[in-house]
C-alpha cells in the first residue's frame, strides 16, 4: 500500500493528464499544437535517425546536462557560500561589493550565455559558468541573512565565555544558517539545471538537453511530440536535482525553524 504522501505527486499527474486531454478534446486543439500524452510517451521508444531509440539519446543528453549543471552548482554554491562569510565579517565588504553582486542578476542570462560561450568555448566549462552565475546569488543572499540570524543570547552567552570568532562561527553562526542554506541551495538546484540548458542553446554545441530542445524546435514544428519529450526530461531533472539537495537538507538539518 502507497502512502498517502506518496499518492499525492500520483493524484496531481493525473489531475493534468485529464485537464490535458479534456483540453483537447473540449477545444479541438490539433495535434501540432498539443500532442497527445500517449504520443509524448511513445517519443521515447521511437528511432533516431541511426537506428537509436530515443530513451538512449535524451538519457545521453541528459546526463550530459546533469554533469554539467553538478559542476556549476557546486560553483556556484562554494562562490556564494564564500561571498556570504566575506560579507558577514566585513561591514565593508558587503557595503562595496553586495549592490555590484545584486546588479550582476538583472542582466539577462540570455544576453549573457553567448559571451561566456564565446570566452570559454563550447564545451563544459562555459555551460557549468552559466549555471553557476545564476547559482551564486541566492546562496550568497539566503547563507547572509542566515549567517546574522543567530539567537543574541546565545551569542552574547559564547562571547562571555571568551569564545573565539572561529568558534563562534563554527558552533553557532554556521549551524544557525543551515536552514537559509539549504533554502538557496533548493533554489539553486533547479536554477543550475536552466542555466546549463541555456548555455546548450548557442550555436556549438554537441550534447545536452538544450540541443535537444533546439534541435526539436526547428525539425519537428509538424511533431512537436519530441519537443514536449524533451521538456519532460528536462523538467525531471531539475526535479531530481531539489529532491537531491533535499534529502541532504534532512540528513543534515533534523530541525527546522518554524520562522524559515
Amino acid at each position: 500500500m502507497l502512502s498517502a504522501r506518496a499518492l499525492r505527486p500520483l493524484v496531481v499527474a493525473g489531475v493534468l493528464v485529464l485537464v490535458w486531454e479534456g483540453s483537447k478534446a473540449a477545444f479541438s486543439i490539433p495535434r501540432y499544437m498539443l500532442p497527445h500524452i500517449h504520443e509524448i510517451l511513445g517519443e521515447f521508444l521511437r528511432e533516431g535517425a541511426d537506428g537509436t531509440p530515443w530513451v538512449f539519446i535524451m538519457a545521453h543528453n541528459a546526463g550530459y546536462t546533469a554533469l554539467e549543471s553538478l559542476i556549476g552548482f557546486a560553483l556556484g554554491g562554494f562562490t556564494g557560500l564564500g561571498l556570504a562569510v566575506l560579507f558577514a565579517r566585513s561591514r565593508v565588504l558587503e557595503r562595496g561589493f553586495l549592490p555590484y553582486v545584486m546588479v550582476s542578476q538583472t542582466v539577462p542570462i540570455l544576453a549573457i550565455a553567448p559571451m561566456i560561450v564565446v570566452w570559454l568555448g563550447t564545451s563544459w566549462v562555459s555551460k557549468a559558468v552559466i549555471a553557476a552565475y545564476l547559482t551564486f546569488f541566492p546562496v550568497t543572499v539566503n547563507m547572509l541573512r542566515g549567517l546574522r540570524a543567530a539567537d543574541p543570547d546565545a551569542l552574547a552567552l559564547m562571547r562571555a565565555l571568551a569564545a573565539t570568532p572561529r568558534q563562534v562561527f563554527v558552533k553557532l553562526r554556521f549551524p544557525a544558517a543551515l536552514p537559509y542554506l539549504f533554502t538557496a541551495l533548493r533554489i539553486s538546484a533547479t536554477a543550475s539545471v536552466v542555466g546549463a540548458i541555456i548555455g546548450e542553446l548557442p550555436v556549438g554545441s554537441r550534447f545536452g538537453m538544450g540541443v535537444v530542445i533546439i534541435n526539436g524546435a526547428q525539425y519537428y514544428n509538424w511533431q512537436p511530440a519530441n519537443l514536449w519529450a524533451a521538456i519532460l526530461v528536462s523538467a525531471l531533472l531539475g526535479i531530481a536535482f531539489y529532491q537531491a539537495v533535499a534529502a541532504v537538507e534532512r540528513r543534515c538539518v533534523p530541525w527546522r525553524p518554524a520562522s524559515v
